[in-house]
């Protein structure tokens, strides 16, 4: 029972907290950027329109934090949660080393990899999809091999769609 109840505290923290970064960009909330903010960075780090990437990251981030939390939906959430982490720590965080002090991929990459062991190994009993049966269906071979191969490409495709960067400029808030 003590390893469900931490299995049950990593989902709530790790997907909680993923949760809560995609509503600083979209909403506003904890201090963030809210929906302008958030598509003048996206536009400033190279993808276009921002407003588009911003709504698409920070809904995904929402997303995959809430099925993470609640333990619904099999390897969908956490695989979510790999690619836009991909492409934050590559196309934000890359260039900056290791450490979040610095402005490191450190954050991108513990969410990118806690992702990894909730979609292989499933939620546990103290989950939605336990609750509804859905543990063993969706936590199968097949199911996360296609999810975790289509968060890596979707990531490496998302930033193919980039632009490289300008110089700080006016960008445009909506699109």
């Amino acid at each position: 029972m003590i390893g469900n109840l931490g299995l049950l505290a990593a989902r709530v923290l790790i997907g909680g907290g993923m949760f809560a970064h995609g509503a600083q960009k979209r909403l506003g909330w904890y201090g963030g950027p809210g929906r302008e903010g958030a598509a003048g960075f996206m536009h400033a780090i190279g993808f276009r329109p921002g407003d588009t990437f911003g709504v698409a990251a920070s809904t995904t981030e929402m997303a995959s934090g809430a099925m993470i939390a609640l333990g619904l939906g099999g390897p969908l959430g956490p695989a979510a949660m790999l690619s836009t982490m991909i492409v934050a720590g590559t196309s934000v965080h890359g260039d900056k080393g290791f450490f979040a002090k610095d402005g490191g991929w450190e954050l991108s990459g513990i969410y990118g990899a806690a992702a990894v062991p909730f979609a292989t190994k499933g939620y546990g009993p103290l989950s939605l999809d336990a609750l509804f049966g859905w543990e063993d269906a969706l936590h199968g071979g097949v199911l996360v091999g296609l999810a975790l191969t289509g968060a890596v490409l979707g990531g490496l495709g998302v930033l193919a769609l980039r632009v490289p960067p300008t110089a700080p400029e006016s960008a445009p808030t909506s699109s």
